[in-house]
């Protein structure tokens, strides 16, 4: 799956978006979305409450789409870049897509 990512600071307090790739089928927050529906060379576009921002195409049998990511403001750094970060994904753990603050050591 090729993935973009449409990154947005959560309120304080909401959980951080978390995902993971299992052949055609996106699990985002626990919730399964199974895209093989998704024709060679079509596209598919969402209705209903979903993650996705836009159409869903497939095309030399990968899955290109946007997601909505939400992250914890406390937690990344302050300026992230400007162009929405873009990952492939065969699968597994969809990788966080957030600069994060470094992590300090207690003495």
């Amino acid at each position: 799956m090729h993935i973009t990512f449409i990154c947005s600071a959560g309120l304080p307090g909401q959980p951080e978006t978390t995902a993971s790739v299992a052949g055609d089928t996106l699990t985002v927050d626990g919730v399964g979305y199974d895209l093989s529906a998704v024709p060679e060379g079509g596209f598919a576009e969402p209705g209903g409450d979903h993650p996705f921002a836009g159409r869903i195409a497939r095309s030399g049998g990968t899955l290109t789409l946007s997601l909505h990511w939400r992250y914890d403001a406390a937690t990344a750094q302050a300026h992230q870049p400007a162009a929405s970060p873009v990952l492939t994904v065969a699968a597994g753990a969809v990788p966080d897509p957030i600069i994060r603050k470094p992590v300090e050591l207690e003495a």
